[in-house]
């Protein structure tokens, strides 16, 4: 599963008012940019290799892998239509993979894989932990990981829709936790982006929930807004800390050696180290109990003999 499907119509541009003429292409790179991403990475893989294509959906990304031993996998239950609730694709074809089976559970011997991608599929695991397991098992020792994940994400593929996203710090936990370094984590977009990218949905959700159509002064309006928006994103300076589409992430597999902590204990994050120090610190201080000095007596005042 790689793309966010559309069950209802695209929302299509609001209406500019007569003056416009700036192009907005403001929250339409979300999927643009994350293909070209794994483009690059996939590119950038030596030829021969054995690459496993975790969740695939309809193997989008098989025409990108000609150099490469591709192996795709997924569960083969969602049928485009789902539950019907949310975002849907209605067509969905998987007859073309070449394994179907759970993805925490793939039959593969250990190690028999060079990378592994897997996009835009952990908010549709039960136990994404348990996937991360799987690949650890599945990859060779410094074999890469190309995951995409939401960092927010609406209901889609529902009923198998399990977490709207992941921020950088399930990465940054559960990554090394699970053997990986991390080589590379990019967030996709900002909050101005993604800002964009939901009001381009206006009109088709208020016309599937609500059954409204915007008229012309309130698209005029909306129009203005994204503006707005292309303006911001333009000058960003770090609002994809609050919101962004989500993240791209690049990681190795490190081989089980003596030094094999080593790069796991890199990814720490300095925050909660020096937490769990002050933390583990109080819980071993004994407790300051005040000193009760009795009151000399007769004999304590007595000189001493030698």
């Amino acid at each position: 599963m790689t793309t966010l499907p559309l069950q209802c119509q695209p929302a299509a541009t609001a209406a500019p008012p007569a003056h416009a003429s700036a192009q907005l292409d403001v929250g339409r790179r979300n999927e643009a940019t994350r293909h070209e991403w794994v483009r690059q990475k996939l590119a950038k893989l030596p030829p021969g290799g054995r690459i496993l294509d975790a969740g695939a959906g309809e193997g989008r990304y098989r025409p990108l892998c000609p150099h490469l031993k591709y192996v795709s996998q997924d569960f083969a239950r969602y049928d485009g239509r789902g539950d019907g609730a949310g975002l849907q694709t209605r067509q969905w074809d998987q007859s073309k993979l070449d394994l179907v089976c759970d993805i925490t559970a793939i039959p593969e011997p250990d190690g028999s894989f060079d990378a592994i991608l897997c996009t835009e599929v952990f908010e549709h695991l039960p136990d994404p932990l348990a996937a991360l397991r799987e690949f650890a098992r599945l990859l060779k020792p410094n074999g890469h990981l190309i995951l995409t994940a939401p960092f927010c994400s609406l209901t889609h593929f529902a009923p198998y829709h399990f977490a709207t996203g992941f921020s950088r710090y399930f990465y940054r936990t559960h990554l090394p936790a699970s053997g990986f370094e991390i080589m590379e984590l990019a967030e996709n977009g900002n909050f101005f982006e993604f800002l964009a990218q939901e009001l381009r949905r206006l009109r088709s959700v208020a016309s599937r929930y609500t059954g409204e159509t915007l008229g012309q002064d309130e698209l005029a309006a909306l129009h203005t807004v994204l503006a707005a928006l292309q303006r911001c994103s333009s000058t960003d300076k770090g609002s994809s800390e609050l919101l962004h589409f989500g993240h791209h992430v690049l990681a190795r597999k490190v081989p089980r050696t003596a030094t094999a902590s080593a790069p796991q204990a890199k990814q720490a994050d300095p925050w909660m180290t020096s937490l769990n120090h002050a933390l583990r610190a109080s819980a071993k201080r004994p407790e300051k109990r005040p000193v009760r000095i009795p009151p000399p007596t007769q004999e304590s005042n007595a000189p001493k003999s030698n």
